[in-house]
Order: C-alpha cells, then structure tokens, then sequence
C-alpha cells in the first residue's frame, strides 16, 4: 500500500453525511454565489480569530494577492519576504506589478530571519510579508516596529498555520491583515480552492469585498478599479463553515502525531522540527532535516513511500524569477536547508499503523546509515 504525506479520505469517510449535507443545503437554498453560506463563514471565521472582518476569496493566491492590493501595494513597490515558501506567496507579488525582496530564514525554524529585514527595507518597500511556515508563526514584533517606523503596510501570509499562536495571539491578527488558503492539505482545508482575508480594519474590510467582485459595490456598477471575479463559493464555504466547528479537534490531532513521531525517531540523526519559544505549532507539515535526503527518500520508495519536499527549489533560485537578479549562495540558510529537508505524513486522520510503518522504515534506513 503506497504512503503518502497526505490523504483526504480517512477524514471524509468520518464526516461524510456532514459534507454531503453541506453541498445538498446550498443546492437546496435557491443561491449558489455570495449567499448566506458565504457571509456565515466569514462572521464565523473572523471570531474564531476575534477580528472584525473576514472575506472569503477564491484561492490562497488571490487572499494575498488581494489583501497586497487593498493594503495599498502597487506596481513598482517593493515587499520584503522569504524565498523559502510556496510560490504563490511571491507569485501574488508579481501579480500587483511589485517586486519581491528576499531575506533569509532562521536555520533552526525555516522561518524569516526578522533581524535581516531592517536593512531590506528601502524608499520603494510598501509591504511586510512574513510566512508563518509549517505551522506556526513568525515573531511578528519586531516586523511590527519595523513597519510603523518606516510606514509600512503588514499582511501576514497564513496559508500553513491556521489557529497557529504565538504568545497568545492568534496567526493573522497582529499585522493589517492574514491570507489565508483553504486548499486541501490545509489545516482547515475545503473541497477544492478557497481562500480568505482577515482584517479588523474596516477600509481594508471594503476595499477586500470590491476588490473580489469585480471593483463593484452594487451590481454591474463598478465604483473602483482594479476589480476581480475573486469570490468564495457558497459551496465550499459551506463545507468550511462545517469544518470550522472542528478546527481545534483537527489541530489537537495533528499536535499527537507530531509527539509520535517526535519519541519515535529521537535518536535517529533526523534533525526534527523545533518550535520556537512562545510558540503554538499546529503542524501543518512535519518536517524533518538530514544530510543525506536524497538517498533516505530512494530508500523509502523502495518500502513504497512517497514524500514530498517543501521546498526542495527556493523561489530565488527557480528561472521563473530569474528576473530578480538573486543567484546561488545569496541566501544560504534558505539554500542549505533545501537541499536536506523533507516531510513526513502528516494528518488528523493519519491511522496509527500507517505512522508506525513510517517511523519503523526510517529507523531501519538510518540504523544502515
């Protein structure tokens, strides 16, 4: 039976009858497009996070490149960031017309290296976009300072840390505004794409409905451009709506696979993931460091094991984004890390069996050395 890092169908088989309800209530209501489903996931999921606003977007992409553009980023602006990140974190960059500024990681984390976005900072940057990487969050407060200081906008990208806490607060709260995606994988992950931002100012609130609807307040009359069919369905926030109520139970189990595999491969040789003080990892990936990634990963397709690497090419380095100017060796902890970095499976309804097969193959793989 082949191993991946993730798979939907433990869970849905749980909560079947409750989805199937979801997509047959919006079927059965008369509205399929910003209806009720819609304006009730968005209330809902701005109180689970005790902020003003939410609004609910197509995909993860569209959240951050939305919530750039509310937060007033514009072609010719510059946004400080990370290379070691999903590309469409940098992609939604490119889509506003601004550039994207590399900083560097922690190598202990995989987070931004907040102490080197000071000197990042020039007469063109706009925008602070940290990532709360693999489950938990970047130390905000010193981006925080950096931003008022300079007059900078903060959106946080919260695509992996969904109920992820960093001294209490809540991933998405502490900047202007949180992206968040819902596809999948995510740790509150929907049927298909869906996205949303999430802000407790009310101008960036309305420039984020206008901004997904076509630059429109009222139907057919466009009050402000840029505009996008960037619109949540109702289906799938339907499903998130169900979903949300189970959010805390998705992240407590996943909190217990990463103890099993945390007493399971100590003592391997695997570098395993640390969390930083202050804060509350919700694991979306489980990722784990070692010198010789390549051939433990040849090994384990040999058990029958497919795992992913996020992210075996840093952004800086793909020909995509050759345009930037960065080259090999400009941000070496971002470039080390890369090159010995994997997942391991990681999901709520990741059965027992299946994770103690994991853990059993990769002692046995090491112990070879």
């Amino acid at each position: 039976m082949a191993i991946h890092v993730w798979d939907y169908r433990h869970e849905y088989e749980s909560e079947r009858d409750d989805i199937l309800d979801a997509v047959d209530s919006v079927f059965r209501s008369g509205r399929l497009i910003l209806g009720k489903s819609v304006r009730g996931f968005e209330a809902e999921f701005a109180s689970y996070h005790g902020a003003r606003h939410c609004v609910g977007v197509d995909n993860g992409t569209n959240a951050v490149k939305l919530g750039l553009q509310a937060l007033g980023v514009r072609p010719g602006d510059e946004v400080v960031t990370v290379s070691n990140t999903a590309a469409p974190t940098v992609l939604a960059i490119d889509a506003v017309g601004a550039t994207p500024v590399f900083v560097d990681i922690d190598p202990a984390t995989y987070l931004m290296d907040t102490g080197q976005v000071r000197d990042a900072v020039t007469g063109r940057t706009a925008c602070l976009l940290p990532v709360h990487l693999y489950g938990q969050m970047v130390d905000l407060a010193p981006l925080r300072r950096v931003a008022d200081s300079h007059g900078l906008r903060l959106l946080e990208d919260c695509a992996q840390a969904h109920g992820a806490r960093r001294l209490g607060r809540i991933a998405g709260t502490v900047g202007d505004a949180g992206a968040y995606s819902f596809y999948p994988t995510k740790v509150l992950g929907a049927y298909g794409d869906a996205g949303a931002v999430v802000t407790s100012h009310d101008e960036t609130d309305r420039h984020l409905r206008r901004l997904r609807y076509y630059g429109m307040e009222d139907r057919y009359y466009v009050v402000r451009t840029p505009g996008h069919n960037a619109r949540l369905d109702e289906v799938h926030a339907e499903i998130l709506r169900r979903k949300l109520v189970r959010l805390d139970d998705y992240i407590a189990a996943r909190r217990a696979v990463a103890r099993r595999y945390a007493e399971g491969l100590a003592g391997t040789g695997l570098v395993l993931p640390e969390v930083a003080a202050g804060n509350e990892h919700v694991y979306y990936i489980y990722v784990v460091r070692h010198p010789e990634r390549d051939g433990i990963l040849k090994a384990l397709r040999e058990y029958g094991f497919e795992f992913n690497i996020s992210y075996a090419w840093p952004v800086h380095t793909m020909t995509g984004f050759a345009h930037l100017g960065y080259g090999t060796g400009d941000l070496p902890a971002t470039e080390a890390a890369a090159a010995e970095i994997f997942s391991l499976p990681m999901y709520p309804s990741l059965p027992r069996g299946l994770q103690e097969k994991v853990i059993t193959a990769l002692r046995e793989i090491l112990a070879r050395g």
